[in-house]
């Protein structure tokens, strides 16, 4: 058997210890900024969703991630199984799922990352191996069990079928999205609403209930190591575009100008 050239898969090693794992999300088509972001981070999404990024960038990104210890996520526009096929062929390490409101979408996202009987998804992994530093038959053997499936709870009408959700076999990890969730009560950019803040421990708490590794936005320090003590295991610690901002804001502070 050939041996991968990062461990398989270094997340689930590390939420099987119960160790945080620390990420960003990157929005930037841009190889290079991948490569100095995955010589940090643990994990990285590529956003397919809301950034500038196409399937050709996205599979040069994936690739950057090559060699170093971040595990390549890809998170795509819906939850539909043509949009995870490209991505998981392409080498990505598992699939953000957005707006998940019930059992069925949930079971409709476990279903797209595993090959039948156990899901739908269909084979043509041609590049996904080189990535995982695996011959084709070893890709096929350890691609169902290795894959993750992340969905996100970002809807008020998740958070009330929040147990519903969780149960559904197959969820590898549940992030909150609290920016979409404010979003769904017409709360846009408050985040301290006490709505918001009800809602997101009703979704925190059905999480943590399920024993499935919980994620979430840290901006601070601070923010991050309370999430630690509340159990979360995935922590983005913002965008690409947000990092180099404040990196920038971090080095002139302090100088005359």
């Amino acid at each position: 058997m050939s041996a991968p050239t990062t461990p398989l898969n270094r997340l689930r090693q590390l939420w099987r210890e119960g160790r945080p794992a620390f990420g960003a999300i990157a929005t930037i088509p841009s190889v290079q900024t991948v490569q100095i972001m995955a010589r940090s981070l643990d994990w990285i999404i590529v956003d397919l969703e809301h950034g500038p990024i196409g399937l050709t960038e996205a599979h040069a990104m994936i690739a950057a991630t090559t060699g170093t210890p971040c595990t390549p996520l890809v998170r795509i526009a819906a939850n539909e199984p043509w949009l995870a096929k490209a991505p998981m062929d392409i080498g990505a390490f598992g699939i953000n799922f957005p707006m998940i409101t019930n059992r069925a979408e949930a079971e409709k996202a476990v279903r797209s990352v595993r090959y039948p009987p156990r899901g739908d998804r269909l084979w043509g992994p041609f590049y996904a191996p080189f990535r995982w530093g695996q011959s084709m038959p070893d890709y096929m053997a350890s691609a169902d069990d290795e894959m993750i499936c992340m969905i996100t709870i970002e809807h008020v009408d998740a958070v009330n079928r929040i147990d519903e959700i969780m149960a559904t076999p197959g969820i590898d990890v549940a992030v909150i999205g609290t920016g979409d969730l404010a979003t769904s009560i017409n709360k846009r950019g408050q985040m301290d609403d006490p709505e918001l803040l009800e809602l997101v421990a009703r979704a925190e708490a059905g999480i943590l209930r399920s024993g499935v590794p919980i994620g979430g936005v840290a901006r601070t320090a601070d923010q991050a190591n309370a999430l630690v003590d509340r159990g979360y295991r995935a922590i983005a610690l913002g965008f690409d575009w947000s990092l180099f901002q404040r990196g920038i804001m971090a080095a002139l502070e302090g100088i005359k100008r």
